[in-house]
């Protein structure tokens, strides 16, 4: 045992997990605080894609040296195909599309009196859903914005609040819901928007149980009817979780 713990196929994986969570510690951080800035998390992602190619890069100038078998399958096959995965995941779970709607979304925040608003941004976060907001919505939604942002940094209430799901419960509270139609709605999208993300990824990850090596070759009819049966009756608990937990986030 104590020859297979001092071994280097334990401590070399063991040192480059130490080097890559050091790496990806703020990241993680900075996603699971309650009070969660959009923009600072979004820096963070960017810091972290830096750093984890800046790694890689340094590990391939190397390269130039003597390949030795052993050098090359710890460098290839165990510590850049782990720096790969991990940038995958995190281009997959942040590509150009949702970090483009996170950066619209943050403009809806309250915090510090609506410092965030950008009526462009808002706009631009409208346009991500053609079927809700026409061509010809647009510029009614301008003029909203802008009669909107000037009554909520008039009132005490409202400069005070924190998160968009704070915004949203006092805007139906005072009636502002109805005042302002189209930017509620914005809001209401922006509230639904990770929760549905995360529902399309559970309804991926179950096809795997659903459609295993047994049953590769059922209809498609079947497996939506499978597919609901198992999200449903497994899954329930954990998106009223989720919707919870987005609360606090929002």
């Amino acid at each position: 045992m104590k020859k297979l713990v001092e071994s280097l196929d334990f401590v070399f994986p063991l040192h480059l997990m130490f080097l890559l969570l050091g790496i990806t510690n703020d990241l993680s951080m900075a996603l699971q605080r309650k009070d969660q800035d959009i923009l600072n998390a979004l820096d963070q992602v960017n810091i972290t894609k830096k750093r984890l190619q800046a790694m890689r890069d340094e590990g391939r100038s190397k390269r130039k040296a003597p390949m030795v078998s052993n050098l090359h399958r710890y460098r290839a096959e165990i510590c850049f195909a782990t720096i790969d995965f991990l940038r995958q995941e995190i281009n997959h779970r942040f590509d150009e599309e949702t970090t483009n709607i996170l950066l619209c979304v943050a403009s809806l925040s309250p915090s510090n009196s609506f410092q965030a608003f950008d009526t462009q941004k808002l706009l631009k976060l409208a346009q991500f859903y053609p079927s809700d907001f026409s061509t010809g919505d647009l510029g009614p939604l301008e003029n909203q914005l802008g009669n909107y942002i000037v009554d909520m940094r008039s009132k005490k209430e409202f400069c005070e609040l924190k998160r968009i799901c704070e915004l949203s419960s006092n805007l139906v509270k005072t009636g502002k819901h109805v005042v302002y139609p189209m930017v509620y709605f914005l809001l209401r999208l922006a509230l639904i928007l990770p929760v549905a993300t995360t529902s399309v990824e559970r309804a991926f990850s179950s096809m795997n149980y659903v459609k295993n090596k047994l049953q590769n070759c059922m209809g498609d009819q079947w497996m939506n009817d499978c597919l609901v049966t198992f999200i449903e009756g497994m899954g329930r608990t954990v998106v009223d979780h989720d919707l919870l937990r987005y609360g606090d986030y929002v």
